[in-house]
């Protein structure tokens, strides 16, 4: 055989195994890698998903709803809390005005009133809510009610502050003042949007009180010449009213009458001392002598004089001792007993006067601490004698 350079045959074409043909013509997916997730719902459809989209937003909407409600809620005891010290009882002697009512300090010694208190005042003092007193001159008023005082003295008691912006119209508020008895209340009034009426929160001594926020800011103060025309002054005008200048207060006149007058009301001085029998009559005679004197009933308190104390002091010289004076802040810290049946009773209290009054030297207010002798006749007991235990002390300090 000749040579043609190969060492071997030629190798006979290769057989393709049958049914191998797809997997040479198609291109094979790598085998999947087992997933951690757990698989979806077989029968998982758009169709499900939908409504609990919708369910969801409707629930996320109406929590926000229940925050913002809750952001316009007002607790009255925690606003208490925040804005009692700031809350003050103001007292004056006047020719025209009633002589009580509530008041709210403010920073530098403000206080915001309401005017129909402080009628052409001889004297003006206020009282706060641990029973301190410090005299206060009256700046002016302003055509809707509002009286501006400044405090003579100093405290250390928190001042209120006036609330920075107007509050929502569905925010709460509330009232805090005094009631003739002497003690703080608060009451909610409602909303802007929806307030109450005020007469059914309010007496005549409210008038002046604070309209406050949840914070305890003021938004509003309550003026008026009676609880059925109160009106609430909003705080566009207080900020105006205690700016600089005092823009919308003017000058109010001071009394020029013979007889200035406190408010007309019932005093009551605090027994401090157990409440015996004794303690409680004696209690009794020294409300119906704060009483009668406040109210300038020089004829009706002589019934509560001794015989003796009655021939001694005539109706002139009472009137001439006391016809611009009021008592107020009574404490009865100490009652013992006189004779077999008569009483010993201390008395601490607060009075006002007119500058020019029998013995005031100039002042108009001035803390009292005297001793009262009480005897028993006619089957009650009298005042008899009273004695000074200690000097005057003067309102503007402690």
């Amino acid at each position: 055989m000749v040579e043609d350079g190969r060492r071997e045959l030629p190798r006979p074409p290769r057989r393709v195994p049958s049914g191998a043909t797809a997997q040479l013509t198609s291109i094979q997916a790598p085998t999947p890698v087992p997933s951690s997730e757990p698989p979806l719902p077989p029968r998982l459809r758009w169709r499900f998903l939908v409504p609990l989209i919708g369910f969801a937003l409707v629930v996320g909407a109406g929590a926000g709803w229940l925050i913002r409600q809750d952001s316009l809620r007002l607790d009255t005891a925690e606003v208490l809390e925040l804005a009692g010290p700031s809350v003050v009882r103001v007292f004056a002697t006047t020719c025209e005005g009633t002589g009580e009512s509530t008041g709210v300090l403010l920073p530098d010694g403000l206080i915001l009133t309401a005017a129909s208190a402080i009628k052409q005042p001889m004297s003006v003092a206020f009282l706060t809510a641990d029973g301190r007193v410090r005299r206060a001159n009256v700046l002016g008023s302003s055509s809707d009610g509002v009286a501006l005082l400044r405090m003579i003295g100093r405290l250390d008691d928190s001042a209120a502050t006036l609330a920075q912006e107007v509050p929502a119209p569905r925010a709460e508020l509330a009232v805090l003042g005094f009631i003739a008895a002497g003690r703080q209340t608060i009451q909610p009034v409602g909303t802007t949007k929806e307030p109450r009426p005020l007469p059914s929160v309010l007496n005549p001594t409210k008038l002046g009180s604070p309209v406050l926020d949840k914070s305890g800011q003021v938004v509003g103060l309550i003026t008026g010449n009676t609880v059925a025309d109160a009106t609430v002054v909003p705080l566009a005008r207080l900020r105006q009213y205690t700016g600089a200048g005092a823009d919308g207060i003017t000058p109010e006149p001071g009394g020029s009458c013979q007889r200035a007058r406190g408010p007309q009301i019932t005093m009551t001085p605090e027994l401090v001392v157990a409440n015996t029998p004794l303690a409680g009559e004696s209690l009794a005679v020294l409300r119906a002598y704060l009483t009668a004197m406040n109210k300038h009933d020089f004829r009706g308190i002589r019934t509560l004089y001794s015989k003796r104390l009655a021939g001694r002091m005539t109706e002139q010289q009472d009137i001439d001792r006391h016809e611009t004076s009021f008592m107020f802040g009574g404490r009865i810290i100490e009652v013992t007993r006189n004779g077999v049946s008569g009483a010993n009773v201390r008395m601490t209290f607060t009075v006002l006067f007119s500058p020019n009054s029998n013995g005031a030297a100039g002042q108009t207010c001035n803390r009292l601490d005297n001793r009262y002798q009480l005897v028993r006749e006619g089957g009650r007991l009298r005042v008899d004698l009273s004695r000074q235990v200690s000097e005057p002390q003067n309102c503007d300090t402690d």
